[in-house]
């Protein structure tokens, strides 16, 4: 196994994730309102649709470039009117309670929208180009590499996710019950922002 290889594209894992961004947003107000489980399955939506963007990107860099740019106005006001959406709906959250337990069914719906929403940001998919070549990990020559690299991606993706639930859930009860009212604000507030710049680029 390249080592090398592996470390960058973890670290580029990490680097799309990190970003406090409506993602991120998202990932702390489902834990604070559902657990520690929600925001794990938020998390891996995200991971999911970066190891997405690393198969493509490690397949063919040259390809996927010219491929975002055929979709790219589709996409932006595609994940803008998602972001809106949910930036209204996250403006009313719900009363604060106790974390009950979490169906399957909610936690593969929490992955499907953090998923959705992370393949249609077009935050995230020039980010996620400028760094893959920045990298130079648009070099990948065989299919070895190129798994080794969505591999590594999603690994850096989801550590940093797994870090971001886990530290929430921990501080949860340490925090006053306002909180979690304020950040799913917050979260709805950074939300319609991101929405509402996507749909404005896409159009202008």
């Amino acid at each position: 196994m390249d080592a090398a290889l592996f470390a960058k594209s973890l670290l580029l894992g990490l680097a799309i994730a990190a970003p406090l961004g409506p993602i991120g947003a998202l990932c702390i107000n489902r834990t604070l309102e559902r657990g520690i489980l929600a925001g794990l399955a938020g998390g891996l939506g995200t991971a999911l649709a970066d190891g997405v963007y690393a198969s493509l990107a490690a397949i063919g860099f040259a390809a996927f470039s010219d491929a975002l740019a055929r979709i790219d106005m589709p996409l932006r006001l595609l994940g803008g009117a998602f972001m809106l959406w949910l930036g209204v709906r996250e403006m009313r959250p719900a009363p604060p309670r106790a974390p009950a337990p979490v169906r399957p069914r909610d936690l593969l719906g929490t992955t499907a929208s953090t998923f959705l929403l992370t393949i249609t940001n077009p935050m995230t998919i020039l980010a996620f180009a400028a760094l893959f070549a920045g990298l130079g990990l648009a070099a990948t020559s065989s299919n070895a590499d190129a798994a080794l690299v969505v591999a590594g991606v999603f690994t850096g993706s989801m550590l940093w996710w797994c870090c971001l639930s886990g530290g929430v859930a921990l501080a949860r009860h340490r925090l006053p019950p306002a909180f979690a009212r304020w950040v799913a604000r917050l979260s709805g507030a950074i939300l319609i922002a991101f929405g509402l710049a996507a749909l404005l680029t896409a159009l202008a």
